[in-house]
């Protein structure tokens, strides 16, 4: 059976300036590691033989209908703006229709682009493995997120540190426009291409948005509950910089990333981060200064400067309430607190606290709650048990605490260490443990015995004290 990919390309359709159209750079001998035939499904892919889906998606061979581009956008990489960015190792091969709407197809890893840089547009196999299996997981806790479809093998060794394997991961999104598609068009004061962009965007994420006060809001509402929803499962971006932050609300570009262990709110695991721009805690923050930038580039397509100004800066100033909010209702949740009020702030704060205090793992503490065990996961259980006492006296007041726990503490994440394992597993031609992470990360929610060695906090040994973007 040949391989079949529907595309419907709308954004190679947009007029020129926007990208530059660049074919993929073959490989030597690409082999298909990893295959989502679940989400093949939903994209509405007929599927071929393994050697034609590696062939296809490690670039070699592009499917009937693709036509491969390069985006391009610029950013603020931790507070620095960098006036020309765009995809230096990835390539749009197209877009599909389906029952969720428009979805793009990218090859990442697949080359060099006119966007590249110095860089050499490949991927090693860690990486990709890593975003793999983590924005499987992501979407399995229910967290809007890029998905994995495909990782092929290139039978060709990249340069980092030390030669490694290369690799290719597709990736599918509701799309790839970024805070920084709007910024390079703002700051060079191309107004057409702005608002062909601004057009664009509302037409596939917010039809429903009357002019661009209203297009920031419906960004800012889905950014907010996405940051909320990271920090409700302990998780890190790593690098939140303008061009890592969608305009879909789902979470972008898996480099640095990682799951807390021991909780500590000023968590970094990110080894470019040296001041903790985008720590755990931090992040609550960043998602304003981000949405700050995206209104500074929208600023220029309202008539009258003045009024869009005071908008947006409305907008702006309103949106930590909005981003405290959704986070108290994430919180709220994990402890049983089917809708959380402002007087439950104190009790998720409390905990957190005391989590800080005694090093207790993030994950399994709250799971804990739920399974009867949370006093085992703090060095001194005298503190959890005044906690408790006023815990249980809120439960009270709830209908179904044990339902709602039991939906947002999963059991399983992708701890750092179990990814370091997997990786290194990989790279020496074993990637059984490959397959067990993402069969016991399809359903995090459930307890299965057979996993319950990876529901371990790592020894101090296992430990991974920084992540690397692996480009």
């Amino acid at each position: 059976m040949t391989l079949h990919i529907p595309f419907d390309n709308s954004f190679a359709r947009l007029p020129d300036g926007f990208a530059a159209f660049v074919e993929p750079e073959p490989v030597r001998a690409p082999e298909l590691l990893a295959f989502n035939d679940a989400l093949a499904a939903e994209l509405g892919l007929t599927k071929g033989s393994d050697a034609e889906l590696a062939e296809a998606f490690a670039g070699n061979v592009m499917p009937q209908g693709a036509e491969p581009l390069a985006q391009l956008y610029a950013g603020h990489q931790f507070g620095q703006y960098n006036p020309q960015l765009g995809d230096g190792r990835a390539h749009l091969m197209g877009e599909v229709m389906t029952d969720q709407g428009r979805r793009d197809i990218q090859l990442k890893g697949s080359g060099r682009t006119p966007f590249s840089r110095s860089g050499d547009g490949r991927a090693w196999l860690g990486p990709v493995l890593r975003e793999y299996v983590v924005s499987e997981a992501m979407h399995a806790l229910g967290i809007p997120t890029t998905r994995a479809l495909a990782a092929v093998s290139t039978g060709e060794i990249v340069l980092r540190e030390s030669p490694l394997p290369g690799a290719v991961l597709t990736r599918v999104a509701a799309s790839h426009l970024r805070v920084g598609h709007f910024q390079i068009y703002a700051a060079r004061g191309q107004m057409d291409h702005l608002q062909e962009l601004f057009d664009y965007a509302v037409a596939r994420h917010d039809p429903e948005a009357k002019d661009p006060v209203d297009f920031l809001k419906g960004v800012i509402a889905r950014q907010a509950d996405l940051v909320a929803r990271w920090m409700s499962v302990g998780f890190i971006h790593g690098v939140m910089n303008t061009d890592n932050c969608t305009i879909s609300g789902e979470t972008i570009d898996y480099g640095p990333c990682a799951f807390m262990d021991r909780f500590h709110p000023a968590q970094v695991f990110s080894s470019i981060d040296r001041f903790g721009r985008y720590a755990y805690s931090a992040q609550a923050d960043i998602i304003v200064w981000n949405m700050a930038q995206l209104a500074t580039a929208l600023v220029p397509l309202m008539p009258n400067q003045d009024e869009a100004i005071a908008a947006f800066t409305d907008a702006v100033h309103a949106m930590p309430e909005v981003v405290r909010n959704r986070w108290r209702h994430h919180m709220g949740r994990k402890i049983g607190i089917a809708e959380a009020t402002a007087e439950d702030v104190t009790l998720i704060s409390d905990l957190l606290h005391l989590m800080t205090e005694n090093q207790a793992d993030f994950t399994n503490t709250f799971r804990a709650l739920l399974d009867g065990t949370a006093r085992d996961e703090f060095t001194n259980p005298s503190d959890f048990d005044i906690w408790e006492g006023q815990w249980r006296a809120r439960m009270a007041q709830e209908v179904a605490p044990d339902e709602v726990m039991a939906t947002t503490n999963p059991v399983l994440i992708p701890r750092n260490h179990r990814i370091e394992e997997m990786i290194a597993a990989a790279v020496s031609g074993d990637t059984s443990l490959f397959e067990r992470l993402m069969s016991a990360l399809a359903s995090p929610y459930v307890a299965d015995p057979a996993y319950t060695d990876l529901r371990r906090p790592p020894t101090e040994r296992e430990i991974v004290p920084a992540t690397f973007c692996g480009t």
